[in-house]
């Protein structure tokens, strides 16, 4: 009988991945019980939501980088620091090359290229860059299984698809809620929030191919979601919750999503 253990790493990743996709879309369907939600809860979110990537950047990725560089040609710390520095150079790029608008910040601030797509094209295009180290992470750690050794074990994987998972369901809200603010009918909010998630399952299967297929490059692929992971929190998430003055908020919300993907991931891995 097949179950998820004995999958291959890739469609391990893309399982995962569809299910922190669905998250988002549940996320944004709260939108039918509440057509508008407090500044308040949605900076908590925010910073929940970075409390958790900051966690998983380094338990799940970052720690398992140096552990898989132990007796290898250079010192164990070199691979984990020019992976990380390269996830932080890529996001930066794609930050420069793609027009988006961060949650909560007017169109006169909207980022990248000059552009005259809308406003709600700009918000879904944010949270579409925002995912995609979220799931070149999920992908990384689940096509580490095949050849990583006891550095990522499945259990770790999967507590990291949860707790980005954890953490999509107040983003799909935090997207299609400005969205009905806009004017924009439920239906339409709903699906331009899960929208943005599309992009995990493809960043995924990317990521799992290319570890297995390039097996010395594990380490580096580990810390480069890792780098591209705190390069949203702090370009784009913390700012984000930190906007409206609700400081202690977002940053209590985010002890507490640090904490919450820490146990998962030390008491699963």
């Amino acid at each position: 009988m097949t179950t998820f253990a004995t999958l291959h790493p890739v469609l391990q990743a893309l399982i995962a991945t569809i299910v922190t996709w669905g998250v988002t879309a549940l996320g944004a369907s709260m939108i039918f019980g509440f057509r508008t939600l407090n500044q308040k809860v949605l900076d908590g979110m925010l910073g929940f939501a970075a409390g958790v990537m900051i966690a998983a950047s380094f338990w799940s990725l970052l720690a398992p980088a140096i552990e898989m560089s132990e007796g290898g040609p250079l010192p164990k710390w070199i691979p984990a620091a020019l992976g990380f520095a390269a996830g932080g150079v890529f996001l930066r790029i794609l930050d420069r090359l793609i027009p988006h608008l961060h949650l909560g910040f007017p169109k006169s601030e909207a980022e990248g290229p000059h552009t005259h797509l809308h406003k709600t094209t700009l918000l879904i295009l944010a949270i579409t860059l925002h995912n995609i180290p979220e799931g070149l992470a999920i992908g990384v750690a689940f096509g580490a299984l095949a050849n990583g050794g006891d550095a990522i074990t499945l259990a770790g994987a999967v507590a990291l698809a949860l707790g980005i998972g954890i953490q999509n369901f107040p983003e799909g809200f935090a997207v299609a809620a400005p969205l009905k603010r806009e004017g924009m009918s439920t239906g339409k909010c709903i699906w331009y929030g899960q929208l943005s998630a599309v992009v995990e399952p493809i960043a995924a299967v990317i990521g799992a191919a290319a570890v297995i297929v390039m097996q010395p490059i594990l380490p580096y692929a580990l810390a480069f979601a890792a780098g591209a992971m705190i390069f949203v929190v702090v370009e784009e998430v913390v700012p984000e919750s930190q906007r409206a003055g609700h400081t202690d908020i977002a940053t209590a919300s985010a002890m507490l999503g640090f904490l919450v993907m820490m146990t998962l991931d030390v008491a699963l891995g």
